[in-house]
């Protein structure tokens, strides 16, 4: 059976490579050699139809030729018969005979009717023989003598003569008078010769016909032949019914069943272990598998056109592995299939499929178990695997530590009170305690043993479990009551600390659990607890990261007069990033708005936004053009990267990623000067609902710029307009690129006139997905403008006596305002500002008040003095000398303005100073010769 077998389906998968692949030459040739060698029965078919193609077309062409041959010699005895009786019974003819010359008159015509009509010459004699017209000249008046006895009686006919012309086709016909008297003969001649050529012509045609015949039919009988060759794989007759003979000995004589079902579902063949093992009947084969009397699942599967492999069948008190497959396309349409008794190893069967389950439930516990980094879902997602596969009902239980992310102590694994985090399998709420709940376990409780001991506890029978039943009686009667009769506890152990443990319950309809079901639950439940250890380590490093954030992060907005600010900040589900943003006041009622983002999450994420905050705060202070700002900026992260990688101890230190937007608002001019940092751009509503993204220039992302310039773009922004700044988070997102996020910020924000912090609703309802992975940071700030009543200018030229008008219109400005009780001491502050830029600085001099009411409150608000001149130096305070005879102005500005600074312009510098205008603000005078003999003073640069 293998021998025969084995050459079989070597045949089979040669010739189905054959047929989907082209043969080598090699092969070719040996096709070739064997379709043409005698020896097999493909190669005495293919020559014996070679014969028979040959022997046909050479009867064919013969036929042809003969048939040939005839129909040019019935053409040509047509054609000359016509032609005679054309010309003899032409116009003119009769007269031209009865001419003096008759030859003369008649041979130029003979000639080219002749030629005309494609006879070999016309040929007119006379009653007496003599010839009047003849192809050859010579031939004139010569007498002949043929058979015209016919035409003379006035009768044409057509023969074959030996002429002068040699052998000839000729018809003579009459020449009559118009009474009816034979005058001449007219007679057309056509040689054998001439027909012989017109048939050789046909010759040629008639062979290649014949060729084109016979290497069709050869070709056609090669494919015939050919596939004859592939079903008989090159074998000869003895051969084949040899093979064939051997293969019905051993189908019969093998100890696997073998049938052949038809297309149909008829039985074709079946071998005698098939009919013992399906106890067919003697007349099963030709019927169809339903009516042999098989089971149903096995019937349904051997008629169907389902493949199957070692599917396990019953048939009466047999379990069969049936192998079946399909026939098509390498034979007719239908199937094999074998049959092998399998009883004996059902059991062994069983336990390996046990086995199978087992590992393929470890499989999917390691792909579904800890695909978050949360300790309750992971708890959660070890229930579900669970549950039915190996338990009917899975609780888990942590310690309280663990679920904060705690380290649990030693003392925490000797504990009986765990917190339940998850439940699955449980129809029956009332049954079990539910999540959430803390459960005190008792003494001798299979829970407090796992705990205690670190290792598995098994209770078979729960009904016969004292500690359990102790723990609450009523609860343990309903749960036997529901079915549940079985329980298996295992501490969840991670790198050597217990965390809680994992109950399995099995109910009515499952069996008990025994010691085989031990090593699984153990497996599953360590791969389990590394998960939650995992989640426990990332929530304590979360918390961490969050604390940090939140201390880093503003925790209001300052007091200004400038914008209306509202704020929203949500950190990513997966971590804590290094999103941030701040609101600052800057000099003469100015205000900075900042938005970044560092690369990354985490700590490192946090810490390095909370450097970089607190960078941007020190810079602003210094009052740095927003450009400037951006290139210090740039200059700390740079340095930062290259300490880390100094330090590190690799070489290949964390890089900081970071990006910023730093955008400076002047309320008494309306202009906003933004610079960015590889930052995405504002959005500006203005105040009739549009939204606008303006095209600014953008820089490298910090640490980047390599001392690059940063530019700078001025906007006029009108007074209600809202300044929106975002960081990347909040536009994009795995379900939408750049520009549809931005796209969708644009409809959020579009619309009627609203406040800031029903912006920031909106915009969050509009744009903020379930599970955001990045930090999301939006400031949205509402401009206000500062009316001329608020803001007083005055041009002061470079000359000592102009400091007295000066003070004296600041004075009535004030009176004007309603702030008699500051006059003084802003009389004080305006007249040693002035007078120090009258000394030492240089035209333009121009000195301005600003007052100021905050956005929210009901604050009086700031009074602001500013004296710019044209020079680039800057006054400071020093200890003044005992013999110092002036120099100390700044040291009462110091004293009698809550704020005082210096900030330079590109044409030269600003001193200003902020008084507050609340109750009690205005500073008492009478200790003030005191303060000017006692403590610091200033000098001039």
């Amino acid at each position: 059976m293998g021998e025969v077998s084995g050459r079989s389906g070597r045949g089979a998968r040669d010739a189905s490579t054959r047929t989907h692949e082209p043969d080598p030459p090699r092969r070719r040739g040996e096709a070739w050699r064997s379709l043409l060698s005698v020896r097999s029965l493909a190669g005495q078919v293919f020559l014996l139809q070679l014969a028979v193609v040959v022997l046909l077309v050479a009867a064919t062409l013969l036929a042809l030729v003969v048939q040939a041959r005839r129909d040019n010699m019935a053409d040509a005895k047509t054609r000359t018969l016509s032609t005679a009786q054309t010309f003899a019974n032409s116009p003119g003819i009769v007269a031209a005979l009865q001419s003096a010359h008759p030859s003369a008159a008649l041979q130029p015509y003979a000639k080219a009717a002749g030629k005309a009509a494609g006879v070999d010459a016309i040929i007119v004699y006379g009653l007496n023989g003599v010839t009047l017209t003849h192809s050859d000249p010579h031939q004139i008046g010569k007498r002949v003598i043929g058979p015209y006895a016919k035409a003379a009686n006035g009768k044409p006919f057509t023969s074959t003569f030996q002429g002068s012309l040699g052998l000839s086709v000729i018809s003579a016909v009459p020449v009559k008078a118009p009474d009816g008297q034979v005058i001449a003969i007219v007679s057309v001649p056509v040689t054998v010769q001439k027909v012989q050529h017109m048939v050789n012509r046909q010759l040629p045609v008639l062979f290649g016909g014949a060729a084109v015949a016979l290497a069709v039919a050869a070709g056609g009988s090669a494919l015939v032949s050919r596939r004859l060759r592939r079903q008989t794989h090159g074998l000869g007759p003895v051969e084949m019914t040899r093979m064939y003979e051997h293969h019905d000995a051993v189908l019969h004589a093998v100890r696997e069943g073998v049938l052949i079902v038809g297309g149909d579902g008829r039985l074709l063949l079946a071998n005698d272990e098939a009919r013992r093992l399906l106890d067919l009947p003697a007349d099963a084969e030709k019927r169809h598998i339903a009516d042999l009397g098989l089971e149903e699942d096995l019937a349904e599967l051997l008629a169907s056109d389902r493949p199957a492999t070692d599917k396990v069948y019953r048939a009466g008190d047999r379990l069969l592995a049936v192998n079946k497959r399909l026939t098509a396309p390498h034979g007719s349409v239908g199937s094999v299939v074998t049959l092998r008794d399998t009883t004996e190893l059902q059991a062994l069967s069983g336990r390996a499929e046990v086995a199978r389950e087992r590992l393929k439930a470890l499989y999917d516990a390691g792909l579904r178990i800890g695909t978050t980094l949360d300790v309750k879902r992971t708890a959660e997602e070890l229930a579900e695997v669970a549950v039915p596969r190996f338990a009917d009902i899975v609780t888990v239980e942590l310690l309280d530590p663990v679920l904060r992310g705690e380290e649990p102590s030693g003392g925490s694994a000797r504990t009986s009170r765990l917190r339940r985090s998850a439940v699955a399998g449980l129809d029956s709420a009332h049954l079990l305690h539910p999540v959430g709940e803390l459960i005190g376990f008792i003494p001798g409780h299979p829970v407090s043993l796992a705990m205690a001991d670190g290792r598995p506890v098994l209770a078979g029978d729960l009904s016969a479990s004292e500690a359990w039943l102790a723990q609450d009686p009523e609860r343990a009667r309903q749960i036997i009551e529901q079915g549940v009769h079985s329980m298996l506890v295992v501490p969840l152990r991670a790198r050597g600390v217990v965390l809680g443990v994992v109950d399995y319950w099995r109910a009515e309809g499952s069996p008990p659990f025994e010691d085989d079901d031990v090593s699984f639950a153990e497996e599953l439940a360590a791969r389990a607890a590394l998960c939650i250890d995992n989640a426990r380590r990332y929530t304590r490093e979360h918390a961490m990261a969050v604390t940090l954030q939140h201390s880093l992060l503003p925790r209001g907005l300052p007091e200004q007069s400038a914008l209306d600010v509202a704020y929203r900040y949500l950190p990513a589900q997966a971590g804590v990033g290094g999103d941030w943003f701040d609101v600052i006041p800057l000099s003469g009622a100015r205000v900075a708005l900042v938005v970044g983002d560092v690369v990354g999450h985490g700590l490192h994420a946090a810490a390095t936004m909370g450097r970089l905050r607190t960078a941007v705060r020190n810079f602003a202070g210094l009052d740095l053009p927003v450009e400037e700002l951006l290139i210090r900026l740039d200059e700390l992260v740079a340095q930062i990267d290259a300490e880390e990688i100094a330090t590190a101890e690799d070489g290949q230190g964390m890089i900081t990623g970071a990006t910023c937007q730093y955008a400076v608002y002047d309320p008494t001019s309306g202009r906003l000067d933004l610079a960015t940092a590889g930052h995405p751009g504002p959005a500006v509503v203005r105040p009739d609902g549009t939204v606008d993204f303006p095209q600014l220039p953008v820089s490298p992302p910090l640490g980047l710029g390599a001392g690059l310039p940063v530019e700078t773009a001025e906007l006029a922004v009108p007074e209600g307009s809202r300044v929106v700044l975002f960081t990347d988070g909040l536009i994009e997102d795995r379900t939408r690129d750049l520009d549809a996020g931005l796209e969708a910020l644009r409809e959020a924000l579009a619309g009627p006139e609203r406040t800031p912090e029903a912006t920031c609703a909106a915009v969050m309802e509009t744009m903020l997905s379930d599970r955001p992975r990045d930090d999301i940071a939006l400031l949205v700030a509402r401009t206000c403008r500062l009316g001329p009543a608020q803001v007083a200018a005055w041009d002061v030229p470079q000359d000592p006596a102009a400091v007295g008008p000066v003070r004296s219109a600041c004075a009535r400005r004030l009176t004007e305002w309603g702030l008699e009780q500051v006059v003084f001491t802003a009389e004080l502050i305006l007249s040693e500002l002035i007078t120090n830029a009258v000394r030492y600085g240089a035209e333009p001099i121009v000195v301005r008040l600003l007052r100021t009411e905050p956005v929210s409150g009901p604050a009086a608000g700031t009074l602001i003095f500013e004296v710019a001149d044209g020079s680039s130096t800057s006054p400071r305070l020093r200890r003044a000398k005992a013999t110092d005879e002036g120099g100390r102005g700044l040291f009462l500005v110091a004293q009698f303005a809550e704020r005082w600074g210096t900030r330079y312009t590109p044409t030269g510098k600003v001193i200003w100073a902020e008084q507050s205008l609340h109750d009690g603000a205005a500073p008492e005078v009478e200790g003030l010769g005191d303060i000017l003999l006692d403590q610091w003073d200033d000098t001039a640069p």
